[in-house]
């Protein structure tokens, strides 16, 4: 890669689109602490700093995608922009919960209780209308919030019925004055207790 540390990154973009493969990996070696140091400086719900690199190599690729070298700007003003860009728009899905249900689905046909049923089967087995089921799900349910509280320190509680309530992380940081980062934090140890 000695070969490329003398050009331009313009110069370079020239050269990959002249069929040269090699200088993609060097632009993107070139440019990741760039795209660390943008990732470092952002937060992600439910995800971490990994999550944002991916994102920002991702507008990384973008900018080398479709930088015009014919124009005034310089190809790291255009990779900043579009790094950035990426990241943003990584956080601000994250916020309005857009991938939720893709992302926390239970699969109609995974064999999931203890009986080795799939959800399918259960729902066309008649099971939920029985009853005697309903009234013991029911004091399965409450012995389960039971058990549950008593591990929950006061503030993971807190979290938990303002979650429930159907507040979002900001909502819940701004509410108790602490940021979205300590709610996330409780959300996760609420998550590791009820496994």
């Amino acid at each position: 890669m000695a070969e490329y540390q003398n050009l331009t990154d313009e110069q370079l973009i020239d050269r990959l689109r002249g069929g040269d493969a090699k200088v993609m990996d060097y632009i993107l070696d070139k440019y990741k602490p760039l795209v660390r140091k943008k990732a470092n400086a952002m937060y992600l719900i439910g995800g971490d700093t990994d999550d944002l690199i991916q994102e920002g190599m991702i507008g990384l690729f973008k900018a080398i995608r479709d930088y015009d070298t014919g124009k005034e700007t310089g190809f790291s003003s255009f990779a900043q922009l579009c790094v950035t860009r990426q990241i943003y728009s990584a956080v601000e899905a994250s916020n309005r919960k857009k991938h939720t249900p893709l992302n926390t689905y239970v699969s109609f046909y995974s064999k999931d209780d203890e009986e080795g049923k799939t959800l399918a089967e259960t729902l066309m087995s008649g099971d939920l209308y029985n009853p005697e089921e309903l009234i013991i799900d029911q004091e399965n349910v409450q012995s389960f919030w039971e058990k549950l509280k008593e591990r929950l320190s006061t503030m993971e509680r807190q979290v938990l019925d303002e979650y429930l309530s159907g507040l979002n992380y900001q909502q819940i940081a701004e509410k108790m004055g602490k940021s979205p980062k300590t709610i996330d934090n409780a959300l996760q140890r609420i998550k590791g207790k009820i496994k």
